[in-house]
């Protein structure tokens, strides 16, 4: 079994990326571990200025201090009426670091579009998906998953903006539900993440077969 590490401490990045490349990790005989397993694995300076710079730098710093071919995503909320921010300072949009560093940003964003209407709330899920293998060998691949931000946080699932984002193409606009009211599976299956990382399969594929 060839491991495969993904540039993330995140438990739950590690846990949807197995689940998104299910069928793939068994077809190729892969095994996705996170960077916790290697605590001397230096942390990456995202000093990109698009999702896909950062996916490389990190996919490549977790190449070279592995030794192990290396995924790894930078993601963000992309609001319309700003523009595009959060975007790639998404994780940090509140400044705040470490424990309460999600509600922040949340909350943070929801003071910013206080006064906007209903129909100015569009926004989109950003993920760019990047595979670098120990020998320089690379791709990358960029997913986007449309909805609009809500007034209030609803559901328990997820983490970071899943609670106020509102996918679109909900069948029952009064009953929509934000991407926290999702069960894993459902997220899992139609997320930004879902549609980077799918995209990247062929060059898995590619690259890794046997």
């Amino acid at each position: 079994m060839t491991r495969l590490v993904l540039a993330t401490r995140n438990h739950h990045k590690v846990e949807e990326m197995r689940e998104i490349l299910a069928d793939v990790c068994t077809q190729l005989d892969l095994e996705i571990v996170g960077l916790d397993e290697f605590p001397d694995a230096p942390d990456v300076v995202e000093d990109g200025v698009t999702f896909e710079t950062n996916a490389v730098l990190k996919a490549q710093s977790a190449a070279e201090a592995t030794g192990l071919p290396a995924l790894a995503d930078d993601s963000g909320l992309a609001v319309d009426v700003l523009g595009g921010a959060p975007g790639i300072f998404s994780a940090r949009w509140s400044g705040r670091k470490g424990a309460g560093a999600d509600r922040a940003n949340l909350e943070l964003l929801l003071a910013q579009l206080d006064d906007v209407r209903d129909e100015h709330r569009g926004a989109a899920f950003v993920c760019a998906a990047a595979l670098v293998l120990p020998d320089g060998r690379s791709a990358v691949e960029v997913g986007r998953f449309p909805g609009k931000v809500a007034r209030e946080p609803r559901g328990t699932g997820g983490f970071g903006y899943d609670p106020i984002f509102v996918p679109d193409g909900q069948p029952d606009a009064s009953l929509e539900r934000t991407l926290a009211e999702y069960s894993p599976a459902e997220k899992n299956g139609v997320s930004h993440r879902h549609v980077a990382f799918r995209a990247l399969v062929p060059r898995l594929r590619e690259l890794l077969r046997p």
